[in-house]
């Protein structure tokens, strides 16, 4: 059950007259391959972070809606990635996380590649002990690289080659956090977890997006950060999300906190924004720490959710502030725990036969549409 152009044409519509996205671009396969397609290789979307290669020739394989790519860092500390197959007869290179100390080895016929993915050497392609031959040239067979971006440690690539590039596609809200435009600090292992979610990962980032949910299903956290201490978000578009203005963290009693990045404006003192990027980041930024969810979607009803927490100095990744940093991923997991069964029930009443996509609260779910209203557009195209 495909989606038909009505359907969308429903999505594009104003929000007070608009229905969501309908039930095959949740549960239907066929969907979900196009979308692969038109919202995942079409764009730049999100496959790892920057901290899963920290040193010069690490390398993490990286399976990406079916393609086998390889993420690493070079000798001049830049990550880029590659697709992680031989271009002799498709060998996968790399299987397993790694430190690359010298080339990369296809384990097939020892072809070897540099770091910057040039072929260096081809044991025998003449023959027995001739390592050359005048009818191959490997100026022309290194590794395909593929166009990859970084941003708050996020490596985003673009497979079809022609997006944008990053910095035009995500050049409102990099000026947006600008002021976050500066070295961030991974937490530790404490600071790194997973939600394995049964749901599309379209719900997930419309859960995301907005606030109205807060009373129903944070009662905690709305204890002090209030519905109506939140603001929307919306560039059309781009990205999507909501902003609290009362963001005031008390994770010990004793009075502790962690260092805030330094010249803030104002703004910032209680102010706290939560953002997606579409189709499949989403991002949180305090005064004192920032924080990434990748989404990877495994099939068309599966979802996980990958969280890294960061902060603003490496002071903070000391042994003393070990419990705060603890404590502030537990907080963290707590709240994106409480919305699985809203995703999962979601994903569930998306088999009721004749449900037309739902309907929008048009004070409260400007960000979720504007969502819908971007997958829809790239899906009619």
């Amino acid at each position: 059950m495909p989606l038909d152009t009505v359907e969308l044409d429903n999505v594009l519509k104003p929000i007070g007259q608009a229905t969501g996205l309908p039930n095959a671009a949740y549960i239907d396969p066929q969907t979900f391959e196009r979308e692969r397609q038109k919202v995942f290789f079409e764009t730049w979307a999100g496959i790892g972070f920057g901290k899963d290669v920290p040193r010069t020739g690490d390398a993490v394989p990286v399976d990406f809606q079916g393609m086998p790519l390889l993420m690493l860092r070079d000798r001049s500390g830049a990550v880029r990635v590659f697709q992680n197959i031989c271009r002799h007869r498709g060998m996968i290179l790399v299987q397993e996380p790694t430190t690359i100390r010298g080339v990369i080895r296809c384990p097939y016929h020892s072809w070897c590649y540099g770091l910057d993915g040039s072929l260096r050497t081809t044991p025998d392609v003449g023959g027995p002990g001739v390592n050359e031959h005048p009818d191959f040239n490997k100026s022309e067979l290194g590794l395909v690289e593929v166009r990859a971006a970084m941003f708050h440690d996020v490596v985003f690539v673009n497979l079809s080659g022609d997006a944008p590039p990053f910095e035009e596609y995500a050049a409102e809200l990099i000026g947006r956090w600008s002021e976050f435009d500066r070295p961030i600090f991974h937490g530790g292992p404490e600071s790194s977890f997973q939600l394995e979610v049964k749901c599309n990962w379209k719900l997930a980032v419309e859960n995301y997006c907005e606030s109205y949910h807060l009373p129903m299903v944070h009662p905690g956290l709305n204890s002090y950060s209030r519905l109506e201490d939140h603001y929307h978000i919306e560039q059309d578009g781009k990205f999507s999300g909501q902003g609290t203005l009362v963001y005031n963290p008390q994770l010990d009693g004793s009075g502790r906190a962690f260092v805030n990045f330094d010249g803030l404006s104002d703004k910032w003192d209680t102010a706290a924004e939560y953002i997606a990027l579409y189709p499949n980041v989403l991002f949180g930024v305090h005064r004192d720490h920032v924080y990434a969810i990748l989404l990877e979607p495994h099939g068309f009803d599966r979802t996980v959710e990958r969280v890294e927490i960061y902060y603003a100095s490496e002071a903070m990744l000391d042994g003393n502030y070990a419990d705060l940093r603890d404590r502030n991923a537990r907080q963290w997991k707590g709240i994106f725990v409480e919305d699985v069964f809203v995703v999962e029930g979601m994903q569930q009443g998306r088999h009721a036969p004749g449900f037309d996509g739902g309907h929008f609260a048009p004070a409260m779910d400007g960000p979720t549409h504007m969502f819908h209203r971007w997958v829809a557009g790239r899906m009619r195209a």
